[in-house]
């Protein structure tokens, strides 16, 4: 029987509801010690829960990003998989999004990535391996005028996934994007799911299974790639 301090540790944002919580309890039911982040109590509730830690944060300030990695190390001592899951940016029309709109929509999507791997690379590097999974958007690659700043940055999140997977492959850390499609974690519309050749809204425990696989040993030969899960939404191939 595997002893506690020899369970690997998942560090997740965003983690307190929707398809943050469900990927901390698929990532739980396989074994992993938890360190949670989220705005709220969700977090500190499902963290209790679980058999966790958690503190309160937003993916977008830096120093709440520093606190969830300095619980995570402070109380297991080393990190093995992190899942940067961040809420939506703020919406509007093109040219009408203003300067602290784009500068807020960089921090979330961009730059929160940039900062978790500065403090989680060296752990892992340490380790001798780790995974990471972005959660993105289907849009990334398909952009709307829906969603101009989280397409704008969740791309620029595809591309700094892929310079990080070449950069430290040879290490044994690999970094994965999920992009999901319309998700049972938002209130849709009926006729959102005619939109989905599924004929379905997707469920957050099926976005939880591929981020567990991505982050397991059995996706140890994907790194840097942009995993669509979306019921095939996205058109190109």
């Amino acid at each position: 029987m595997q002893d506690d301090s020899e369970k690997p540790v998942a560090l997740i944002t965003g983690g307190g509801r929707g398809m943050g919580a469900a990927i901390a309890r698929e990532l739980h039911e396989r074994g992993y010690r938890l360190a949670l982040m989220s705005p709220s109590e969700s977090c500190e509730t499902l963290a209790a829960e679980l058999g966790g830690v958690a503190v309160r944060g937003v993916a977008e300030e830096a120093a709440d990003i520093q606190a969830i990695f300095d619980l995570a190390m402070m109380t297991y001592g080393r990190i093995d998989a992190v899942v940067n899951h961040t809420g939506h940016p703020p919406k509007g029309d093109l040219l009408d999004i203003t300067d602290e709109q784009w500068t807020l929509g960089s921090d979330m999507m961009i730059l929160s990535l940039v900062r978790m791997a500065r403090l989680v690379t060296p752990v892992m590097l340490r380790q001798g391996q780790g995974a990471f999974v972005n959660i993105t958007t289907f849009a990334a690659y398909e952009p709307s005028l829906v969603f101009p700043v989280s397409c704008t940055y969740r791309a620029a999140a595809g591309a700094f996934t892929k310079l990080y997977s070449d950069r430290y492959a040879a290490s044994g850390i690999r970094m994965n994007c999920i992009l999901p499609g319309y998700i049972d974690s938002l209130d849709h519309k009926p006729e959102t799911a005619d939109k989905v050749p599924m004929k379905r809204i997707g469920l957050v425990e099926e976005i939880a299974k591929t981020a567990a696989f991505l982050l397991s040993d059995g996706a140890g030969y994907i790194t840097g790639q942009n995993i669509r899960v979306d019921g095939g939404l996205t058109r190109h191939v």
